[in-house]
């Protein structure tokens, strides 16, 4: 018997489970605040130097670029020319004393001045919020192994709540950085622990439901954002109006249980006999509750205690040639997903729309997209999937590049189109990479690859400030490696319909080609014919 037939035994369905999914999901609308909040706070609106201080004693006009508007970066400067009196002579300078902002809020921008020289202190700021949810990937799936999910989920609501209200109040970029890091740094800690705590209290039939549902808690997160940043014009307040429910979080938290599996894996089976028997009580299985004991619980879960005794670690990834092929291309898989998706995420601004209406827009591609993506793995498969949405993804944003600037709806169309196909490769990673790892390796590959978009999606705004060089140089590097990332999928084996390895073993069998697997199978039956024709023979009339 297995941690699911104890499951079954308490409620694999109940009461529990929909107040346990609904615990787990209510924060993940928070999330999205986070993830996607310097679209609001880091707006940059139109701008122009500031006049310098004895303007009025003569006269000054913003310096007109080619296109008849003022120039962001430059201003006028005049010199009396002593050889014709009635004439000055024009020359341009740097806006010395600062930028006047046509805005309508208050961002980022307009209050440490982040244009011009500084505008990559910008890409800087959201560079260094994903670096934070790299690192707390690394650290936060090591502590939660050592002292459980529980306790990290707990600690990370509290943490996001504490720095993401820091950083409403910094007084500097460098302080809003680093209070940015933690929220980051937080936010790991939640997706780890509500990855994990999800699957454990479901049965495998709801595991694919109650993961898309919860993804679809972050989709209406967006949606919220997009009104939440409409209705609060001050970055600071709306960072603080982001940040604060997540106290309210971190006290709900207390009725999330913790991880039987790790409970049991810990040896502490008598906290574990206790939750399943809250568990059942709450489901009105009390008595069937009452029937576990300690012993019976060791007897159900002695498989998993024995693949937890079986130690691999991330090097191993490396060392076995299947294993290695496998995370080298879901690796790029996973990097290409994150680098392409937050360049077009966090592109809101680039594009002539409402910012409002457009992150609407951004966020609802992701109902039909997630839906499409569930049929296609469910009937076209994995592999096919993972390929066509990084390819339709990656040449979507290298079409980009051919668009005039001024055709905004079909820049817009284009750039949705994109970012459903990009948002359909995630939801396809998550569920292909945990069917291509065996058991005893799964959750190290799952956190390595994982880790892999985190690093994309931290590079993404740092390669935005190459449109310094060419503005086109940005969507030639998003693309071509959305279309390199596609490509991996065509190294990878098919998973659709095929049960998840256990070990090393299993892998190597289905993984061979259908050809090879089936000459070993009439192999291996000829040898099983040979020792019975013989003793046909003996027996046999003569």
């Amino acid at each position: 018997m297995a941690f699911s037939d104890l499951l079954e035994r308490v409620g694999s369905m109940g009461p529990f489970q929909y107040r346990h999914i609904l615990l787990l999901a209510l924060p993940i609308l928070g999330m999205a605040n986070h993830n996607l909040l310097q679209i609001f706070t880091a707006t940059t609106p139109a701008h122009h130097c500031r006049p310098p201080p004895n303007a009025s004693e003569g006269p000054w006009m913003p310096f007109l670029g080619p296109n008849g508007k003022p120039e962001k970066c430059l201003r006028l400067a005049y010199t009396p020319n002593t050889s014709m009196p009635n004439a000055t002579q024009v020359t341009t300078e740097p806006c010395l004393d600062g930028w006047v902002y046509n805005a309508t809020r208050d961002t980022i921008v307009t209050e440490w001045d982040l244009v011009c020289s500084s505008a990559k202190m910008k890409e800087m700021a959201q560079s260094v919020y994903m670096a934070g949810i790299l690192i707390g990937g690394l650290v936060l799936g090591k502590l939660s192994d050592r002292f459980g999910r529980k306790p990290i989920l707990t600690f990370s609501y509290l943490l996001l709540a504490t720095s993401g209200s820091g950083t409403a109040f910094s007084p500097s970029l460098p302080t809003y950085m680093v209070f940015r890091f933690l929220c980051g740094f937080s936010i790991s800690g939640i997706t780890l622990s509500t990855v994990i705590l999800n699957v454990e209290w479901v049965p495998t039939w709801m595991r694919a439901i109650s993961s898309t549902m919860i993804g679809y808690f972050y989709t209406v997160g967006q949606f919220l954002l997009s009104g939440l940043a409409y209705a609060i014009p001050q970055w600071r307040w709306l960072q603080l109006t982001v940040s604060v429910p997540f106290f309210v979080f971190c006290l709900l938290s207390w009725w999330v249980p913790e991880s039987i599996r790790w409970l049991v894996l810990s040896g502490k089976f008598s906290k574990a006999l206790q939750t399943l028997q809250g568990v059942a009580t709450f489901n009105g299985k009390k008595e069937e509750g009452e029937k576990l004991s300690v012993e019976e619980l060791k007897l159900n879960l002695q498989k998993d205690i024995a693949l937890a005794k079986t130690k691999y670690g991330a090097m191993h990834l490396f060392r076995i040639p299947i294993l290695r092929r496998m995370t080298l291309c879901l690796s790029l898989a996973w990097f290409s997903t994150g680098f392409a998706y937050y360049s077009l995420a966090m592109g809101v601004e680039e594009f002539g729309v409402d910012i409002y209406i457009l992150q609407i827009i951004f966020g609802g591609v992701d109902i039909p997209s997630k839906f499409i993506t569930i049929l296609s793995v469910s009937y076209l498969g994995r592999h096919i999937t993972q390929a066509s949405t990084l390819l339709l993804g990656g040449g979507t944003i290298l079409a980009l590049i051919l668009m005039p600037e001024d055709m905004h709806i079909l820049r817009t169309a284009l750039a949705v189109f994109g970012k459903g196909c990009l948002s359909s490769s995630f939801s396809c990673l998550f569920l292909y990479t945990s069917e291509l790892y065996p058991t005893v390796i799964r959750q190290t590959g799952m956190g390595l690859s994982n880790m892999w978009a985190r690093v994309g999606s931290m590079m993404a705004p740092l390669v935005k400030i190459t449109g310094e060089v060419h503005p086109a140089i940005p969507n030639i590097v998003y693309g071509t490696m959305a279309l390199l990332g596609g490509s991996t999928a065509f190294f990878l084996p098919e998973t659709l319909n095929r049960p998840l390895p256990e070990n090393l073993e299993d892998l190597q069998q289905w993984s061979k080609p259908a050809k090879e697997t089936r000459l070993e199978l009439e192999a291996e039956k000829e040898a099983q014919k040979i020792p019975l024709k013989s003793g046909t023979q003996g027996v046999g009339p003569s």
